[in-house]
């Protein structure tokens, strides 16, 4: 990485820290919470089903106000990362996103053919039509494996089913 690059303003290691820390701590109350609601308790029986569950929700709870303390104690202005650093990674963490959420309605392969269509024209600064033909290559490859040789049956959309699958 270039030393302007590493000098670069960004976000500091302390506020992901309290991000991260807040993040789990709302994960704990909801695992303690839907666990106290299907039962937590010893029964008759047993451990009732959220029994465990609920334990590991309370750890994890203290876990992220052990984080959250930490980062207050700390006087560290750490970089975590600079801005252009995460510009990066959410140049590939939001197509990521759409690619996933699409595959329900579109089914994997029509999403697997926009995404590496996607990649390959606007991060890889290939010919459209390149990019197309490969990544239908690779959706129709895949298709093959997966559900003609190995029998396995990935989310499919509408396009599968106009063609009888």
């Amino acid at each position: 990485m270039p030393a302007t690059e590493a000098q670069a303003p960004g976000l500091a290691r302390r506020h992901v820290e309290y991000g991260v820390a807040a993040v789990l701590l709302a994960l704990a109350v909801l695992v303690v919470w839907d666990n106290q609601r299907i039962g937590a308790g010893w029964s008759d029986t047993g451990p009732q089903a959220g029994y465990f569950p609920l334990r590991v929700g309370a750890v994890l709870g203290i876990c992220a106000i052990a984080v959250f303390v930490q980062a207050l104690r700390s006087r560290s202005q750490e970089q975590f990362a600079s801005w252009l650093q995460l510009r990066r990674v959410a140049q590939v963490l939001l197509p990521l996103t759409a690619y996933i959420a699409v595959i329900a309605p579109l089914g994997i392969y029509a999403a697997s053919v926009l995404f590496i269509t996607g990649f390959m024209v606007f991060a890889g600064r290939y010919p459209w039509w390149k990019a197309v033909a490969l990544s239908g290559f690779t959706s129709v490859l895949l298709f093959y494996v997966f559900e003609i040789q190995f029998k396995v049956p990935l989310p499919k959309g509408p396009l599968e089913a106009w063609l009888g699958y």
